[in-house]
């Protein structure tokens, strides 16, 4: 069983995740991503809890770069091959353990990763043999908001939701 008090930091995939899948680009053949704001609060919601927050993505994306530096997300790793190599990488730069990750991705390329840590989240559209590891599963699919359901499922199970929005936002 997970230990939700134990996660310190939260390692997002972009493709399918904090997005929906799909790759658009324009007439001059640059990519175009479409992001979540709801996804975008549910981050600084967990920045704000002293969570930790990282991006690790197989692709190379400007528009990745840029949003992460909207959010303030201090560890970012693109075009990478093997996530896992990211994220050992990540782990020995932070100094967190395995067991204190809370890794959130939907599909095959995700699975390394979230057999070594401690929780594991995905969007509702999945792939099956990633629901099947996760302890939570959004109500909502990649790019629509699953990332902030993932994360307010976390900070609810450790009863701190609704003390950061009260904080954050005067409820």
């Amino acid at each position: 069983m997970a230990d939700y008090g134990k996660i310190k930091l939260i390692v997002l995939d972009v493709d399918g995740t904090m997005t929906n899948g799909s790759i658009y680009y324009n007439s001059n053949g640059e990519e175009i991503k479409q992001f979540n704001v709801k996804d975008g609060l549910g981050i600084k919601i967990a920045l704000a809890a002293g969570l930790d927050v990282a991006i690790i993505t197989g692709r190379r994306s400007s528009m990745v770069e840029k949003r992460a530096a909207e959010l303030n997300i201090s560890y970012l790793y693109t075009g990478v091959q093997t996530k896992l190599t990211a994220l050992n990488q990540l782990l020995m730069e932070t100094g967190v353990h395995y067991d204190e990750v809370y890794y959130i991705g939907d599909d095959l390329n995700d699975l390394q990763c979230m057999e070594c840590v401690g929780l594991r989240g995905c969007p509702s559209d999945a792939d099956e043999s990633v629901k099947e590891l996760c302890e939570i599963i959004a109500d909502k699919a990649g790019g629509h908001g699953a990332v902030r359901d993932c994360i307010k499922r976390l900070l609810e199970e450790r009863l701190e939701w609704d003390t950061y929005i009260k904080k954050l936002y005067y409820i």
